[in-house]
């Protein structure tokens, strides 16, 4: 993943890093109602919602919008994206980004259902 994609550097504002070593690197993600992202990419990861949210994810010309719980746990495929909170709460979320898995980015938009 290129820097100018690391959600880190293109939405600092929004990402924050609290743990990384050699295995995996765990993001903290928090929004606003209205708040939007700069195209960023994300590697494998297991996502962990701390709070309901609605959300507008685009890449690509696909579009597709997302309503998750909180306290769900969803697998993430690599991929790259641009969203924007479409609902009227925050989005509070973690990313445990695994490292050394090399996987190609998937066409795919946003987390994978449990169902």
């Amino acid at each position: 993943m290129s820097n100018i994609q690391d959600p880190t550097r293109t939405d600092p504002n929004l990402y924050s890093v609290v743990l990384e070593n050699e295995e995996v690197r765990v993001l903290r993600y928090h929004d606003r109602p209205g708040d939007s992202t700069h195209p960023h990419a994300h590697p494998n990861s297991v996502m962990i919602t701390m709070s309901s949210f609605q959300r507008r994810l685009r890449n690509d010309g696909k579009e597709v919008d997302v309503e998750i719980p909180a306290g769900e746990v969803r697998w993430l495929d690599a991929q790259v994206h641009h969203g924007e909170n479409i609902g009227d709460t925050d989005t509070i979320t973690f990313f445990v980004e695994l490292k050394g898995t090399h996987a190609p980015v998937s066409e795919a938009l946003g987390p994978q259902s449990n169902a």
